[in-house]
């Protein structure tokens, strides 16, 4: 089975992941860890990147430009990712104050960065989890993210 670096993300946040936002073993046991459960050595290298990007404050979101009353429009290659189903609970993610117009970017960031063509609901409620666990935002909004995960949040639009 191919392994890809949502896998490995989704391991390394159910198995190393503690509360004060850092890991627990160093990187290098943890590693060691990834290997033995046949995660790619390539793949693993491309979560911690992708973790790293996580952790870094590189978007710099204008909020004066983000206002309720304005519109995200997508790029071609991300309506080409970002089904309209996607697309959509992210606007819902926001318009409920779960996210707000800088936490969406970061999430439409991380979602481009993994190397599937298209994004499935599942990976983007993981993505969406990951990013609020690393830069919370709302109170209670990661626990509201975690009991989405055991539900189907596109019945949530309706």
């Amino acid at each position: 089975m191919k392994q890809s670096i949502f896998d490995v993300l989704i391991y390394l946040f159910e198995n190393f992941m503690s509360e004060e936002l850092e890991f627990g073993p160093d990187q290098a046991s943890i590693e060691d860890e990834l290997l033995d459960a046949g995660f790619p050595e390539g793949e693993i290298d491309r979560a911690f990147n992708w973790l790293e990007e996580l952790g870094r404050d590189t978007l710099h979101v204008d909020q004066a430009l983000c206002a309720s009353s304005s519109i995200r429009v997508y790029s071609q290659s991300e309506m080409f990712k970002l089904s309209a189903e996607i697309r959509g609970v992210l606007h819902m993610l926001e318009a409920r104050g779960v996210v707000d117009a800088a936490m969406r970017e970061r999430i439409i960031d991380r979602v481009m960065a993994l190397d599937s063509d298209e994004v499935s609901l599942d990976e983007l409620r993981w993505v969406v989890l990951m990013v609020l666990f690393y830069h919370p935002s709302e109170p209670g909004a990661h626990e509201w993210m975690e009991d989405l995960l055991h539900c189907h949040i596109s019945g949530m639009l309706h």
